[in-house]
């Protein structure tokens, strides 16, 4: 069974203004204290207001979710410590004119000096899924095949809705302020591995990105690991949320490895309808319509995810995952994503509200 793996990102904010604060040092300090967390479960971002967290390899959704409920709990009570609310937002609904404190490392200063303007407003958190791939090449192919529905990852992991204190109009605005990046949105098609390697290797030596990992393509292998990674949702309220996106995404790649390997056909569509394909999934994540990978037209948004899982669906049953998956997608159609529940939390009682729901979607169990 291919084994998964999750990171997630979380603001640390203000618990009376919503504004982001730099106390990830000291919010790190005491989580490094915590008998519950191991060192390795505690990682830094780009900006010293946020924190990341992942995942040991997993098997099961019942390990992942564990994991996560466990370090979600941990860091509510450190941030609480140091006086602030950690969130499980895709972006900061508030943010202060000055320009953010980075994490000091030197590759975030380099960052900063390649795109200034893009690092001052990158309050924003994404949930990474990796699922483990036989080798390169395989990872490739099925990147190859793969990336027709990551928009509708995009719009199933949207909660993102708010921005510079108001409705941005969009479910994920973390993804649009992703475009903004030199190397973004789905990958093109590739030849084979070599191809990934020469293509990637000639966006580091024009100079454009300062290495591999400002490659924000929505999908990419992992330098680091033997794993195919899906960037595509934005970080989710629940633990629940983020364990769902998990699963689908492990089934997409199970499938899609299965595929190559019966030598099947796979989708490919124009480049520039995947790409607004994208940006329609940001703009209205499950509420209205999305564009069908397989037609190309629009079509009601639960049409395109029941598509996804029928299209999936013996991947999730050879992992046992099938009952998981429709039972959490029967809730988010019930509640909607987290940007659904985030404005209705806004609309009903405003920042109060919105600060309500972090804390307590944080710590929620199934």
């Amino acid at each position: 069974m291919a084994t998964l793996g999750i990171e997630e990102e979380y603001l640390l904010l203000n618990p009376e203004t919503g504004l982001p604060v730099p106390e990830a040092d000291q919010v790190a300090e005491y989580l490094e204290g915590s008998l519950h967390v191991a060192r390795d479960d505690i990682q830094r971002e780009l900006l010293n207001c946020q924190i990341e967290t992942a995942t040991p390899v997993c098997t099961t959704l019942t390990e992942a979710e564990e994991s996560l409920l466990n370090f979600r709990r941990q860091l509510d009570s450190a941030a609480r410590k140091a006086e602030v609310r950690a969130a499980a937002t895709g972006t900061a609904a508030r943010i202060e004119d000055d320009y953010p404190q980075l994490t000091d490392k030197q590759r975030y200063h380099e960052l900063k000096a390649s795109a200034k303007g893009i690092v001052a407003d990158q309050f924003v958190n994404g949930q990474h899924v990796h699922v483990s791939v036989p080798d390169k090449e395989a990872g490739v192919q099925a990147l190859n095949r793969i990336r027709p529905w990551m928009p509708a990852i995009v719009a199933l992991g949207a909660n993102s809705p708010y921005w510079l204190g108001r409705d941005s109009g969009f479910a994920s605005w973390r993804i649009v302020h992703y475009r903004r990046w030199p190397v973004q949105g789905c990958t093109p098609i590739f030849a084979d591995a070599a191809d990934y390697e020469r293509r990637i290797q000639r966006l580091v030596d024009a100079g454009v990105i300062i290495d591999r990992g400002v490659l924000t393509w929505l999908a990419r292998l992992s330098d680091h690991y033997p794993t195919l990674e899906v960037r595509a949702a934005d970080v989710q309220l629940e633990a629940q949320d983020a364990v769902l996106i998990a699963s689908i995404v492990r089934g997409l790649v199970v499938t899609a490895l299965q595929d190559e390997e019966a030598g099947k056909d796979y989708l490919v569509p124009d480049a520039e309808l995947l790409d607004a394909a994208v940006w329609q999934a940001g703009r209205e994540g499950l509420s209205e319509r999305l564009i069908d990978p397989q037609s190309g037209v629009l079509l009601p948004a639960r049409d395109v995810i029941n598509l996804l899982v029928r299209t999936i669906r013996p991947a999730l049953e050879e992992a046992g995952d099938s009952a998981w998956v429709d039972a959490s997608l029967q809730r988010i159609w019930a509640e909607g994503t987290g940007a659904d529940r985030q404005r209705r939390a806004m609309q009903s009682g405003g920042l109060p509200a919105l600060m309500e729901l972090y804390a307590c979607s944080l710590t929620a169990e199934a």
